[in-house]
């Protein structure tokens, strides 16, 4: 048996990111690997817990705690039952254990950092929808 990795997904509940999230569900999650759904909020954006947290990112929120409405809505996020539905069929089916962190800030910034502080062995996004001309 090979040792259990940490998967970072970033996750803003686009078409593509759902995508990417099947795509790792499907290809790369194992038994026993740990899955983190990270989302980033705009800078912008205000709820109740970015005060706290808005250097270092919300603490690792489980994927039990992160279902709870009130939970979500004090980082200012509304979870896509499909993606909730998802994360629930891989933790129990495959033994993954999940959990989601949230960060306010440039996207682009904030997975690269995600990717070292969470010492991440692959993290996986979407294409944001752009084609071969466009990318």
């Amino acid at each position: 048996m090979s040792k259990a990795r940490t998967v970072g997904i970033g996750m803003d509940y686009s078409p593509t990111s759902k995508s990417a999230l099947k795509w790792t569900i499907d290809n790369l999650i194992e038994a026993g690997d740990r899955i983190i759904i990270i989302h980033v909020q705009s800078p912008k954006a205000d709820p109740t817990n970015k005060q706290l947290f808005a250097d270092t990112g919300s603490p690792l929120i489980p994927l039990e705690e992160f279902r709870e409405i009130s939970v979500s809505k004090q980082y200012g996020l509304t979870p896509d039952p499909e993606v909730l539905d998802r994360l629930d069929t891989v933790s129990k089916a495959k033994g993954a254990k999940v959990v989601a962190k949230v960060y306010w800030g440039d996207p682009r910034e904030k997975l690269c950092d995600a990717v070292e502080l969470l010492k991440l062995d692959s993290i996986v996004v979407g294409s944001r929808g752009l084609g071969v001309i466009k990318r």
